[in-house]
């Protein structure tokens, strides 16, 4: 297929482009700032500046380029700067998943494109009660913490925009196996805690894995919401401490529950001392897919540990080897 990559030269874009030109397809890749043309050429997709929040030009550049395929991976994350609050740090990257979807959904519509592939996100998002473990059929959360309800809403929209338009949304879980992971600069420096008993569940997904899921979603014309999380959702009493040995650094510091308050402020303590994870089960049965990284207990080791460079080939997977 002639597949539109928007956020091509993003984190999770610079594994996927390759993926499918492995498979066969031709893409057409976006980027916004100009120091990415030759990123996404070399990558192998025709390269397109755009910004996505321009509606008129969203729609010039998909008339012109044809696909027969739209996947929306554009986020604003790149030098991004946390703050106490969610809803400020994801501003752009909240306007991306609602005015940017908006206009690639009327692109698709005006073009004639039926497939659409969106970037979702699982953890922080569900109900915190019953099961620390969630399914895509799990109710969200009714009141999520205060500094993070603009963009709960944003990824809501999203989900329900691409979903009613007969598309799939991707619930990513937390990505890693990038060459600027930013958790990693935190956790070298002992500054990222365990807050509490730890007990609060995240789920994670290498990157490959992630864009070998999306690859999977697109050639199958799958519609509706699927978790692409690996196998081992964890409480961060397990996870945090793994990720500093694999990277070498000092064991995390413990921060009691009142003290991260103060310092990060309850919303934050809220979502990170509660979170529940996600289940798999539903894109592993629908999709056939298989990961090259099932735990983040093997995938942590093989990216950090020793000077590890993240892996960038395009992976094999069973399902992805029989297709096309």
């Amino acid at each position: 297929m002639r597949v539109f990559v928007a956020g091509a030269s993003g984190a999770i874009g610079t594994h996927l482009v390759p993926q499918l030109i492995a498979r066969g397809h031709e893409v057409v890749g976006t980027f916004r700032a100009a120091r990415n043309s030759d990123k996404v050429r070399a990558l192998g997709a025709a390269p397109v500046q755009l910004d996505l929040l321009d509606a008129q030009a969203v729609r010039e550049a998909v008339l012109a380029a044809q696909p027969e395929a739209i996947i929306h991976q554009a986020t604003a994350l790149a030098d991004l700067r946390m703050s106490r609050s969610l809803d400020r740090s994801f501003a752009a990257t909240n306007r991306l998943r609602t005015e940017g979807t908006d206009a690639l959904l009327a692109a698709a519509r005006e073009a004639g494109v039926r497939r659409f592939v969106a970037q979702s996100f699982a953890s922080y998002r569900y109900a915190r009660e019953g099961s620390w473990v969630k399914s895509e059929d799990d109710r969200l959360d009714p009141l999520p913490a205060p500094i993070a309800v603009q963009t709960n809403a944003a990824m809501r929209h999203l989900d329900d925009a691409v979903t009613c338009a007969g598309g799939v949304a991707l619930r990513y879980g937390g990505f890693y196996g990038g060459a600027d992971d930013a958790l990693v600069k935190a956790v070298r420096k002992r500054q990222f805690p365990l807050i509490g008993a730890g007990d609060g569940v995240t789920s994670w997904i290498h990157l490959e894995d992630a864009a070998a899921a999306t690859v999977l979603a697109l050639e199958q014309d799958a519609g509706g919401i699927y978790h692409v999380v690996d196998d081992d959702p964890a409480p961060m009493r397990d996870w945090l401490p793994a990720l500093a040995d694999a990277l070498g650094a000092r064991p995390p510091r413990r921060v009691p529950i009142w003290l991260a308050r103060l310092v990060a402020g309850g919303g934050m303590v809220m979502m990170a001392a509660q979170c529940r994870g996600a289940s798999n089960a539903k894109a592993k049965r629908d999709l056939g897919w298989t990961l090259r990284y099932p735990t983040w207990r093997q995938g942590f080791p093989s990216v950090y540990r020793s000077g590890a460079q993240p892996d960038t080939q395009p992976a094999r997977h069973e399902q992805a080897s029989t297709q096309g």
